[in-house]
């Protein structure tokens, strides 16, 4: 059984890679699902003027909560899974994720936008494709298939399209 791990953050281009991953099985591949979620790690200010039990507690509760509709889908079509919820850096975790449970492929979600953010901020889809030694598939969010131009990813950067 073909081990995917599908980066999940709530948003809809997220949502399109567990759409995509999805239908692969349905076409006949027998696969098992990592979840996963990459919460930013709290800031030294915030480490140092609240519980870090508490932060941390309340980065998994709010990746919980991210994961819901992607959770829904997999548990509606029957599909064998996990969750993994992760802190820290997000291209970097997701694919330490990835290794660390066995995973063979990564599909991750890309919106459609253009403009000079790719240049300052970087992509996560782009650097786990650069990072991982996985397979990964970069599923292209529906209206930027429509539309072209260039793809952001599901965490807010952008992809040269």
């Amino acid at each position: 059984m073909l081990k995917i791990m599908i980066a999940v953050d709530g948003s809809e281009p997220s949502l399109d890679a567990v759409h995509h991953a999805i239908s692969l099985v349905r076409q006949g591949l027998n696969a098992h699902f990592v979840l996963a979620h990459v919460q930013q790690e709290a800031s030294l200010f915030e480490l140092a003027t609240q519980d870090s039990d508490m932060i941390a507690a309340a980065s998994i509760e709010a990746g919980m909560h991210l994961m819901e509709p992607a959770l829904a889908l997999v548990r509606a079509a029957g599909i064998s899974h996990e969750v993994e919820i992760g802190l820290g850096e997000p291209a970097a975790t997701l694919a330490d994720i990835a290794e660390s449970t066995g995973c063979e492929q990564i599909i991750i979600g890309a919106l459609g936008h253009g403009g000079l953010r790719r240049a300052l901020i970087g992509s996560v889809s782009r650097e786990v494709a650069r990072n991982s030694a996985l397979p990964v598939t970069i599923v292209k969010h529906a209206e930027s298939v429509a539309g072209g131009g260039e793809e952001e990813d599901a965490i807010g950067d952008e992809l040269p399209g």
